[in-house]
């Protein structure tokens, strides 16, 4: 079946916020000071040169003040995949989008040519540059920083990125460089609806993430497995905000090349479970892989809503959606809830009415679940059909205990009778009843006695 043409293109209005860009040569600590700032560990720290590629950027509030805090790759750097061009660009679009610009530099080495050139381009830039000299971990290599200088960028503030040292006072600095306040900081305090985009390599995530942006923040290549941190983007879609969250293809544990592999394989994990959905990716033209059916599994094991897209259909005209579609709920039966949509990234076709499919997916893992509804349908179950693995199960009441995920717990005689099957059958009844017909129901059992009255 042909793809049809694209009616309109994704237009998301990015959230007009001020930038802070960190750069610097390679190995400086870039990503251990953007991962000091923000808090926790979201860039890949490891001492090998090219190890960041994309721009890892993430929103961080400060006081009264929101900016996305943006971490680069090395400038001037050779990559082993030769990813150099793509890598440059990058950083170039991070320099040109930055209202504030961290030069980091190496306080423990000193200088170096690489930070010269680094220099040269910054001062063509006439932008606000903060210089940073980092890994100062002695008041002998405080002393030190004073040649600094001689780049031209004032005084280098001393900081350790691994101690902590002087990232209250970078981040002092900073607020007192950023540009007046816009509306949009506030606007993202509110509610934001954050989804994980995964699967395997090559699937197309990269290349949604910047239809999502409108613009190119991760690098698309055919090198297998170019995004190795997870990225997080901000933007608005119907005047709503959603943060879609990048993630590196996963591969199989046993394929896994070096420790830089292992932390982008976790990374990925993570943001499966700090989101409110998934979407799991694949390329339409290649068959499911026990890699598909391993993050299918683990969104099944921490019970997040999931979109299974089919990408890539503007390159396989004649593929049949009805048939794919059941041929994805068969092999990921833990998923045969999930809404199916099909998509071009690249063209930009159906992306909207994916967005659309998350936000009524985020809706129904908020239902309200009324106790005394709540026990009825529970009753009339347990009335239709009783566990039949021997013993003899009693199903007392329920009550809802929990959202995102929806979670029920029920009180039973013996909570091993009730695992498993009739479980699925239980939480089968409660979507049909209560019109969550495509999100997980987590549903406790709990040990209780009847209790029976008697007269004294």
């Amino acid at each position: 079946m042909p793809a049809a043409p694209c009616p309109y293109r994704l237009s998301p209005f990015p959230l007009a916020i001020p930038r802070v860009a960190i750069v610097g040569r390679p190995n400086v600590g870039k990503s251990s000071l953007f991962n000091r700032l923000i808090g926790r560990r979201v860039a890949i720290v490891e001492p090998t040169a090219g190890v960041t590629r994309d721009r890892v950027i993430t929103p961080l509030r400060v006081g009264e003040r929101t900016f996305e805090l943006v971490d680069t790759g090395g400038l001037g750097l050779v990559d082993e995949a030769l990813l150099k061009d793509h890598i440059e660009a990058q950083i170039e679009i991070a320099l040109a989008t930055a209202d504030v610009v961290l030069f980091v530099v190496d306080g423990k080495e000193g200088r170096v040519p690489g930070d010269d050139l680094v220099a040269r381009r910054l001062r063509r830039l006439h932008k606000k540059v903060v210089l940073v000299a980092n890994k100062i971990e002695s008041f002998h290599e405080e002393l030190g920083i004073a040649g600094w200088q001689r780049l031209g960028f004032g005084d280098a503030l001393p900081v350790s990125a691994r101690e902590g040292f002087g990232s209250s006072v970078l981040l002092e600095r900073v607020l007192a460089e950023l540009p007046a306040k816009v509306p949009e900081e506030d606007a993202m305090e509110g509610d934001v609806l954050r989804f994980a985009i995964i699967g395997k390599r090559n699937s197309g995530k990269s290349t949604l993430l910047n239809q999502l942006a409108g613009e190119e923040r991760v690098i698309v290549s055919e090198v297998p497995g170019t995004t190795r941190d997870s990225i997080d983007v901000m933007f608005q879609f119907d005047g709503k905000q959603l943060m879609a969250i990048d993630t590196a293809g996963v591969r199989k544990k046993k394929s896994l090349e070096h420790a830089i592999e292992l932390f982008a394989h976790s990374r990925s994990t993570d943001s499966i479970r700090r989101s409110h959905c998934s979407v799991l990716m694949f390329d339409v033209r290649e068959p499911i892989s026990q890699v598909d059916k391993a993050l299918a599994a683990y969104c099944v094991e921490h019970h997040k809503p999931v979109v299974l897209v089919g990408n890539k259909i503007d390159l396989a005209p004649d593929l049949d959606l009805k048939k794919w579609d059941a041929y994805i709920k068969q092999q990921l039966p833990g998923l045969d809830h999930a809404p199916v949509a099909f998509m071009s990234a690249r063209d930009g076709l159906n992306v909207h009415e994916m967005l659309e499919l998350l936000f009524d997916l985020r809706g129904q893992t908020n239902t309200e679940l009324p106790t005394s509804k709540l026990n009825k349908v529970l009753q009339q179950a347990r009335d239709r059909l009783l566990p039949s693995s021997g013993g003899f199960p009693k199903l007392f009441y329920g009550t809802q205990i929990g959202k995102e995920p929806l979670s029920v717990l029920v009180f039973v005689n013996e909570p091993s009778l009730f695992r498993g099957q009739y479980e699925r059958y239980l939480v089968q009844v409660l979507r049909e009843a209560f019109d969550c017909h495509e999100v997980p129901i987590r549903i406790a059992f709990r040990r209780r006695d009847k209790i029976v009255l008697t007269e004294k």
